[in-house]
């Protein structure tokens, strides 16, 4: 298992502007969230709301109605990625080309012909590095940096994005892999913050940036990192608007 190297990959988004400064508001953005009463008291029911609005949102990011009963192909994948996500958190720790592949298989089930499930749910197409690409994702989260969580977050959810390793649902396993990692790397380890909510509400933005974290450039993937810690911030304003009315 990959735990420590002699440079560290992410060292160097460190050093960009900004990005110190607004890791700490999202750090503590979400100790106020998990520090507030109602999730002291009863934060699977808050985590649970919290991941139907992240559900939402992500699926609406990639073309789903947001007032869509569950019917669209799109949502009802992004729902079974939330219902399954925490059943995934130990092998993504682990394993996460496997849990990778686990939410494709979730994700895209309605969106690939049934005759095509055994060749193309859960697995990566072949070419353009897609592999070798995976394979350092992997090795990151399972501790190749040491970058801060909204970080390495950011840099999951960017890179799946970039990489589109499936060819179908992409954005849905991008950002349930991102929030997979937040709780993995105790950013948000009960899973209360949408940043969903905000990628939607500033969905050209957050298009651009994405686009803009492919090209590799400092300032692609600074600008990418920014945006994903603001979002993170949004979502924390999300997470104590829920605990807000269970109080």
């Amino acid at each position: 298992m990959f735990r420590v190297l002699a440079t560290d990959p992410l060292a160097p988004v460190l050093e960009l502007p900004g990005v110190t400064d607004a890791v700490a508001r999202v750090r503590d953005a979400l100790a106020a969230v998990h520090n507030h009463p109602a999730n002291l008291r009863g934060r699977s029911a808050n985590a649970a709301e919290a991941g139907v609005r992240a559900a939402r949102a992500s699926a609406a990011l990639d073309g789903a109605p947001l007032d869509d009963t569950g019917s669209h192909p799109v949502l009802a994948g992004a729902v079974r990625v939330a219902d399954g996500a925490a059943r995934l958190l130990a092998v993504w720790r682990t394993s996460p080309s496997q849990a990778l592949a686990r939410l494709h298989v979730l994700a895209a089930a309605d969106l690939v012909p049934a005759d095509r499930h055994d060749a193309e749910l859960g697995r990566p197409r072949a070419g353009d590095g897609v592999a070798q690409r995976l394979g350092l994702l992997a090795e990151l989260v399972i501790g190749a940096t040491r970058a801060p969580a909204p970080v390495l977050t950011a840099v999951v959810h960017g890179e799946l994005l970039s990489l589109a390793p499936f060819g179908t649902a992409d954005g849905v396993v991008a950002r349930a892999a991102a929030r997979l990692t937040a709780v993995a790397a105790g950013l948000d380890p009960q899973g209360l913050g949408v940043p969903e909510v905000g990628h939607l509400r500033h969905a050209a933005e957050y298009r651009r940036a994405a686009a803009g974290f492919g090209t590799g450039s400092a300032d692609g993937v600074g600008t990418w990192v920014l945006h994903c810690c603001d979002q993170w911030e949004a979502g924390a304003r999300e997470a104590l608007s829920i605990a807000d009315t269970r109080s």
